[in-house]
C-alpha cells in the first residue's frame, strides 16, 4: 500500500464457516492466539478494500453511485464469491459504537468476516517527542477497540516515519509493547506491514517483532510493497522472505505494482507463494490489486493466481 501513506487517517474461519464470531475463535491458557485457519484455497482469500478506493464513499470516491464501506462485503460476496475482507481505516466514515454496531449486523447479514484492518495514522511511534508517541499509541488503541467490536483478528498498524528521528528500533519497541499489551486484552492480534522504506523496512521490522517478543505481534508480508522501493529486488525478495518467518494471520497478495511517478515492478508470484510455503503459512491472503486499471478484473485475476499457487 505504498501510496496509502499519502493519507490519514476475524476472523479465524474454522472449518471453513462463513463466519467466526469472537467465542468461535480459541485462545490459550497462556494467552497466545491459536486460530484454526481453513485449508481450502478460496476460504484463505480475502479483499481488501483500498484498492476500491475509487468506488467507496469517501474522498477518493469518484463513482456517481458509491458503495457504503459497511456494505462492502456484501458486495464481495457478489462480485468474487469471497466472504473476507480487509477493510482500511480510510474507508470508515467514523470508529464510534453505533456505526461498528451497523458494520457489524451487515457482515452478519452478508455472512462475511473481517480478517484485519488497515490502520493508517499519522504519528510516529519512534518520534523524540513523547507526546507524538502516545498520540501514535491512543490511534492504535483506538482501532484495536474497533477490530475488537466488528470480531476482526487483527489490525495492521503502520509506522510512519518521525519528523523528528530516524527510525529508532527502541522508541519503536517501547510504543508497540504498549500497543500490543493493550491488544492482547482485546484478544486482537497486531500485525507490521513492509510498506513505508524509511520507517517499515523488513529487517528493521523483524528485529521490532522479535524485541518485543509477543505471540500477538506479528508480521504481515506485502508481496511488492518492498520491491517497489527498493533498488535491490534480491534484498526486497530476502526481506518478504523473512517477514513470512514471523507472519501469523494476514498478508498482501499482488502481482506487480505502481508508484505515484510511474514507477512498476513485477512481482514474482511463484517465488514469493514458496516463501509462504517454505514457512509453513497458516494465514489469509488479501488481495490488494495496486497497478492502473480496473480493480474489479484486477482483482478477480488475482484471485485465480492465488488459488493456483495454493491449490
Amino acid at each position: 500500500m505504498s501510496t496509502r501513506r499519502q493519507f490519514l487517517t476475524q476472523s479465524a474461519i474454522a472449518g471453513g464457516a462463513l463466519l467466526c464470531s469472537r467465542p468461535r475463535c480459541l485462545y490459550a491458557a497462556n494467552r497466545s492466539p491459536t486460530l484454526r485457519f481453513p485449508s481450502q484455497p478460496r476460504e484463505r482469500i480475502a479483499i481488501a478494500s483500498y484498492p476500491f478506493r475509487n468506488f467507496i464513499v469517501g474522498e477518493e470516491n469518484k463513482s456517481p453511485h458509491p458503495i457504503e464501506l459497511k456494505d462492502f462485503a456484501a458486495h464481495v460476496v457478489e462480485k468474487f464469491n469471497i466472504n473476507k475482507i480487509e477493510p482500511w481505516t480510510g474507508h470508515f466514515p467514523s470508529p464510534d459504537p453505533k456505526y461498528l454496531n451497523d458494520f457489524r449486523a451487515a457482515l452478519e447479514q452478508a455472512k462475511a468476516a473481517v480478517i484485519n484492518i488497515a490502520v493508517d495514522g499519522e504519528h510516529s511511534p519512534y518520534a523524540l517527542d513523547r507526546s507524538e508517541r502516545e498520540q501514535a499509541i491512543a490511534f492504535s488503541k483506538r482501532w484495536i477497540d474497533a477490530a475488537a467490536a466488528i470480531g476482526a483478528l487483527s489490525v495492521r498498524t503502520n509506522l510512519p516515519a518521525a519528523k523528528d528521528a530516524k527510525a529508532d528500533l527502541n522508541r519503536t519497541i517501547e510504543s508497540l509493547k504498549r500497543v500490543v499489551e493493550y491488544a492482547e486484552v482485546k484478544n486482537v492480534v497486531v500485525n507490521l506491514e513492509n510498506d513505508n522504506p524509511v520507517s517499515e523496512d523488513p529487517f528493521f521490522l523483524n528485529q521490532v517483532i522479535e524485541r518485543v517478543n509477543s505471540p500477538w505481534l506479528h508480521a504481515l508480508p506485502d508481496f511488492g510493497n518492498t520491491l517497489l522501493s527498493s533498488a535491490d529486488p534480491e534484498r526486497a525478495y530476502k526481506g518478504v522472505d523473512a517477514m513470512f518467518g514471523h507472519a501469523y494471520c494476514i498478508s498482501h497478495v499482488k502481482d506487480g505494482e505502481t508508484d505515484e511517478k510511474g514507477k512498476s515492478v513485477k512481482v514474482d508470484l511463484a517465488r514469493t507463494f514458496g516463501f509462504a510455503k517454505a514457512h509453513g503459512y497458516k494465514g489469509y491472503f488479501s488481495m490488494e490489486f495496486d497497478r492502473p486499471g480496473d480493480p474489479y478484473s484486477g482483482t478477480k485475476d488475482l484471485i485465480e493466481k492465488t488459488i493456483r499457487y495454493l491449490s
